[in-house]
């Protein structure tokens, strides 16, 4: 873990606390929370794009929080109810360590669906980073700036099924990870980039 960041502890609103790991630099103008892969495919905190943006963040003025989701998270047939009730722990202990700055939700995969449905009245930008919006049924809560990032060569989600489902949504942007796929080895770094600059743009 870099040396700027500390352990944390999320509670969530039912109950249930979860390991994280928090990182505010200096004069911070906006706070993100960072959502995971699935974590029945050996998604957690520490994945490789969650690392990525977990370095790049706070780098460009903007402090970042990881956690692990709750035992069970992306039970088959869930709602992502309680994962969204992990996220907005997440983002209460950003605003506790940061208040008065706009926070962002960034998400990777099934974090992704996760980000897109939080909701919070301090959210005011959101990625998804490879989002598998063509196996999972997600909505975005409100009407936010989103960037879609999406590999090229995504086996889940392509652009091509991707792009016709964003195009609808309202204020969302939708890039292409040339080169990569779903899981972006080698392109984890050039990902966490692009989401940086992009948010940084946008939150202050």
């Amino acid at each position: 873990m870099d040396p700027t960041a500390a352990s944390a502890t999320l509670l969530t609103s039912d109950g249930i606390r979860l390991a994280g790991d928090i990182a505010v630099p200096d004069g911070a103008r906006g706070a993100a929370v960072l959502l995971h892969p699935h974590p029945r495919f050996g998604g957690n905190r520490l994945n490789a794009v969650v690392a990525a943006l977990f370095r790049s963040l706070p780098a460009a003025g903007v402090a970042a929080l990881r956690f692990d989701f709750r035992a069970g998270a992306g039970a088959e047939g869930g709602d992502l109810a309680d994962e969204r009730l992990d996220a907005l722990a997440g983002l209460d202990v950003l605003a506790a360590h940061v208040p008065d700055v706009p926070l962002a939700v960034v998400g990777y995969s099934f974090g992704a669906a996760v980000a897109l449905g939080v909701e919070h009245p301090a959210v005011a930008a959101r990625v998804a980073i490879a989002p598998p919006l063509a196996v999972m049924d997600v909505e975005p809560s409100g009407a936010l700036p989103t960037l879609v990032l999406v590999p090229a060569l995504d086996q889940f989600s392509p652009p091509s099924a991707v792009e016709p489902i964003v195009e609808d949504w309202p204020d969302a942007t939708v890039e292409v990870v040339e080169g990569a796929d779903h899981f972006l080895v080698g392109h984890a770094a050039a990902a966490a980039e692009r989401a940086t600059t992009w948010l940084a743009g946008r939150l202050g």
